[in-house]
């Protein structure tokens, strides 16, 4: 019996191990391309083209920093477009669809489970497939070229509202809300004051996905976005590195590029907790 439970210990032991190791190839496998992308962004044009890979940080950052901020690309601006694009999507998108899976978990109403499989349907429709239409719909309510074309649209997000939906599967109980219409409570009441407050995982989860999926949002506002001072920075990146032969500089690129994804890890790492604890507790349906 205990060669029996020796034997199992050291067999843990030994998976444990592996994982551990599997965990940590991958793990530098991710991250070794960060850091060859901050490195590249401390060295010149010059050096990237005839050095190639170098483990050892430049001394250019300042330089391509400066001459970034001096060329004719507004990068503070696209970063501002950005910024306000991205958080009021993710706003937006992430109590909208708690309100809609709120709706479909708490009430009962013909055609609910066909609502529900529409809009998982939704999700199999490629962006670019509607885009002709969805420009044109644009364009009828005098939304191109502004900032509402790319915010509103994101709030229909049924990826969203299907984990949302999950998580209240399992933490959410009908009692609960039940108790607070008998009280007394409106159903405005009882969802951003009762119902909110326990969805705080779920929404931090969402709001951090929906935030860093419109601050990387290059197709939409490509298509909707005109002018240099509204453009956000996919766009500005994408129109740096499209630069002619003579004006192209790869250090200025990687500077840009690590710009643009430095807040964006920021955000990873403070609320990785998090995303972790929601994502688990998400996908658990009671």
């Amino acid at each position: 019996m205990n060669n029996k439970n020796t034997g199992m210990i050291t067999g843990i032991r030994l998976r444990r191990i592996i994982c551990y190791i599997v965990l940590t190839i991958i793990s530098f496998l991710c991250l070794f391309w960060f850091y060859v992308l901050f490195i590249n962004a401390t060295r010149s044009h010059s050096q990237l083209t005839t050095q190639g890979f170098s483990a050892v940080p430049g001394q250019s950052l300042l330089q391509n920093w400066i001459h970034l901020a001096e060329g004719t690309i507004p990068i503070v601006r696209g970063m501002l477009n950005s910024l306000f694009v991205a958080s009021c999507s993710a706003i937006l998108c992430t109590y909208f669809s708690a309100m809609t899976a709120y709706a479909i978990h708490a009430y009962d109403f013909k055609y609910k489970k066909f609502i529900f499989t529409f809009i998982l349907m939704v999700m199999m429709i490629p962006t670019q497939v509607n885009a002709l239409g969805f420009i044109k719909l644009l364009d009828k309510l005098h939304m191109d070229n502004s900032y509402w074309g790319l915010i509103l649209p994101s709030i229909a997000a049924p990826i969203t509202f299907f984990y949302i939906k999950q998580y209240m599967e399992s933490s959410l109980p009908i009692s609960l809300v039940e108790a607070a219409r008998i009280d007394g409570s409106g159903e405005f009441q009882t969802f951003n004051f009762i119902v909110m407050p326990l969805l705080k995982p779920a929404l931090a989860v969402q709001a951090i996905f929906a935030f860093v999926g419109n601050w990387n949002n290059y197709f939409t506002p490509a298509l909707i976005l005109h002018d240099s001072n509204k453009k956000t920075l996919p766009i500005l990146i994408a129109q740096l590195r499209g630069a002619d032969f003579l004006k192209f500089d790869m250090g200025q690129v990687y500077v840009m590029i690590a710009f643009s994804i430095f807040p964006v890890i920021l955000v990873y790492l403070l609320l990785s907790k998090h995303i972790v604890g929601g994502i688990a507790l998400g996908g658990v349906k009671g």
